[in-house]
């Protein structure tokens, strides 16, 4: 579709129980749209809609800026793209909210409670809403505001502004300028963005936005997350902030299979900077120094540290077969647990050191199992038609996150759809918490918060 920039929407229209008629006027490139309306939330929204259909993927942008003080600092201009004028319909939109707090909202499913990807930027000027493929994405002043999420959405659809007062009956007014409709291409540049997700409501919320890739963060008891970019480990705030590198020493190829040793003074690594290239596992001072080698014999990927600190589980190949050992966290000899057909991968102790969880394909579709730490009494977790990697037990010992597949896609490979699944281990149940777009570097390590309600993960994207 070409570019548009003057007299872009067919028309206006409330939505939902609003309270008080909505309107929209044009003047000097401006659109001022009032709006009222009780929320875009929940299951169901009330606002005025300034539209147009469209197809294929498209990028709507705009200047937002509010008339007055506003009666409520949960007001929301907002650029959203939607199947339908329904209430309940499936959307997506950026919405900057009076007093600054700025997200990705969504409903996945109609009439599903509304969910959020916060950016980590406060009263942005401009924002810009993009739909490419089954995903849909935002920016925040021109650089990506991080966390696409997936939305099965047909054509045609609508794209437009919108204006919600948050209070029934009572309208605010928002301003868009500068707004720009245009079709868009997937680019080939990777944005990684590191993410927490609340267990209790699902909601999102970006750490930070890398342009290039990053992964596999674990989460650090004093609220820090450490993720690895070009074979080096970083550590970063979990609000977000400046990142600080970790010295690892001589181990400059560090892979996604990295975590904290219980008291958080270590972090074990794999690297394949030394020897004939394949991974070691080495431990480093969590505050950097010299790698200390674990393993000789190579590959070999760390994924679990005992709650005593004194083993550590990995994943390696010897004599042709990869495997899950146990080595003494100070290194010694190793301990094969299991030999497999295919893979055993992904171990990682449970909190109470009774069971190692790991993932398999020996029934020929990667699902999730447990063993009990001498590799006896193997039973399996997950039962599904899904390819379920990297099981991560919380601290607390309720819960299991790991990431998902579709069923035909080999191995875990990176640039899939995927989902982060979670397990209660009480009762066996199982629930999505998110679809994004990702898979390698997703969710490889622990990453869990200390007190058991958020998990950190990245997504990608391109643009």
């Amino acid at each position: 579709m070409n570019e548009k920039t003057l007299t872009i929407f067919d028309t206006g229209i409330d939505i939902g129980d609003v309270g008080a008629a909505g309107s929209v006027s044009f003047a000097d490139g401006t659109y001022s749209v009032a709006g009222s309306g009780y929320n875009m939330w929940f299951g169901t929204d009330a606002f005025h809609f300034v539209w147009t259909r469209v197809d294929g993927d498209v990028s709507l942008a705009a200047d937002i800026s509010f008339a007055g003080a506003g009666a409520d600092p949960h007001r929301k201009g907002c650029l959203i793209v939607r199947q339908s004028l329904d209430p309940d319909s499936v959307y997506a939109g950026i919405a900057v909210h009076g007093d600054g707090l700025t997200s990705l909202q969504y409903r996945d499913e109609r009439g599903a409670d509304t969910h959020e990807v916060q950016s980590n930027v406060t009263g942005p000027s401009r924002v810009a809403i993009e739909r490419r493929g089954d995903y849909v994405s935002a920016s925040v002043d021109d650089r990506p505001s991080g966390g696409s999420v997936r939305l099965e959405i047909s054509e045609p659809f609508y794209i437009g502004l919108a204006v919600c007062s948050h209070i029934r009956g009572v309208a605010e007014t928002a301003r868009f300028s500068d707004v720009v409709l245009s079709g868009i291409e997937r680019g080939d540049t990777l944005i990684s963005t590191l993410e927490t997700i609340e267990l209790a409501s699902t909601d999102r919320r970006t750490v930070q936005v890398f342009e290039g890739h990053i992964e596999a963060p674990n989460w650090t008891s004093d609220d820090r997350l450490v993720y690895n970019s070009g074979g080096l480990l970083y550590s970063i705030p979990s609000a977000g902030g400046a990142s600080i590198r970790i010295d690892s020493g001589f181990a400059t190829a560090c892979n996604n299979d990295h975590g904290l040793s219980p008291d958080g003074t270590l972090i074990a690594i794999s690297d394949q900077s030394q020897g004939d290239g394949g991974s070691v596992i080495y431990t480093v001072p969590i505050g950097g120094g010299a790698p200390v080698r674990i393993t000789d014999r190579s590959p070999s990927y760390w994924h679990g540290w005992s709650p005593d600190g004194a083993t550590l589980a990995f994943c390696g190949e010897r004599d042709g077969a990869f495997g899950i050992f146990t080595i003494p966290a100070t290194g010694g000899e190793e301990t094969r647990l299991t030999t497999a057909v295919h893979l055993d991968d992904g171990p990682e102790y449970s909190p109470d050191g009774e069971w190692i969880y790991f993932n398999s394909d020996r029934t020929g579709l990667m699902q999730l199992y447990r063993m009990h730490t001498d590799g006896s009494g193997v039973e399996r977790v997950t039962d599904d038609d899904r390819g379920n990697w990297f099981p991560h037990v919380s601290p607390d010992g309720r819960w299991l996150v790991f990431v998902s597949y579709e069923a035909e896609v080999d191995g875990h490979p990176a640039d899939k759809d995927v989902r982060l699944q979670l397990l209660e281990l009480g009762t066996g149940s199982v629930s999505t918490i998110a679809k994004l777009f990702g898979g390698q570097g997703t969710i490889n390590v622990p990453s869990w918060s200390p007190d058991s309600t958020r998990v950190a993960f990245v997504s990608y994207s391109y643009i």
